[in-house]
């Protein structure tokens, strides 16, 4: 059972228009992370080190150890981001008097880092990543998701920001780790999808490294849309119209 309480939030959650606009470029954001050159590609070698079981063994292999391995991989980076959420979320509520300062200097960071996942300011584009990584099986396969989270956030951090910005906008840190959590969908579901069809996902990857331009094009177009909107003003217009029409709506009885 939900308590009364926590029935609230949620409504009210729900019902947020900031919540409800920031929801999909969260989501969309974890996607482009995944698709990312520093993620897809090694996606083999992430499955063999979570499961124990090499490269050339993973298709052949007991898929539910794989999952087991991915599902736990993605348990351990979600925690550290969601952290991260709730974190930038209170921070948020603590500087709610100088919410449109904050707007103003998160969406202009927005759109460096937008531009800088496009290809622009080249000295920005090195990542950090380990390139010798042991295979490490279930049992430490959450501190290898814990490591993903720490150790490869230059490589994701121009969309990992947007939605850290986006999460001290919300100004809660309940808001802000739901809207970290759902990062976590967009950038994990495909890690678990790609353990359960992995012969399917290695087609999808090589289609994707044969078009990582234009999968680095709509990320970074994706990230300075979103600038914008809170440059100009315009994302607390769309939020207010969001609860204009959410309010508008009536449930029979």
């Amino acid at each position: 059972m939900i308590s009364a309480d926590a029935g609230d939030w949620l409504l009210e959650t729900a019902s947020s228009g900031n919540l409800l606009l920031a929801a999909p470029v969260a989501f969309a954001a974890g996607l482009v992370s995944f698709f990312s050159p520093c993620v897809v590609p090694l996606l083999p070698g992430y499955l063999s080190y979570v499961s124990g079981i090499s490269v050339t063994e993973l298709q052949s292999a007991n898929r539910g150890r794989i999952l087991a391995g991915a599902l736990l991989f993605v348990l351990g980076f979600s925690a550290i981001f969601v952290a991260g959420g709730a974190l930038f979320g209170a921070a948020g509520q603590k500087l709610l008097p100088y919410q449109d300062e904050i707007a103003l200097v998160g969406g202009i960071l927005l759109i460096v880092m937008g531009l800088v996942f496009m290809g622009a300011f080249g000295f920005l584009q090195r990542d950090i990543r380990a390139h010798q990584v042991p295979r490490v099986g279930l049992v430490a396969a959450p501190l290898l998701g814990v490591l993903f989270g720490v150790g490869w956030t230059p490589c994701i951090g121009p969309t990992l920001s947007a939605v850290l910005v986006l999460a001290g906008n919300e100004a809660t840190a309940g808001r802000g780790a739901l809207l970290a959590l759902i990062y976590c969908l967009g950038l994990g579901l495909p890690f678990v999808l790609a353990a359960l069809f992995l012969g399917h996902f290695l087609r999808v990857s090589s289609w994707v490294r044969e078009h990582q331009r234009a999968v680095s094009v709509f990320g970074g177009a994706l990230l300075v849309v979103t600038g914008l909107l809170l440059v100009t003003g315009l994302w607390g217009q769309l939020v207010i119209s969001l609860q204009h029409l959410i309010g508008g709506f009536e449930v029979p009885l």
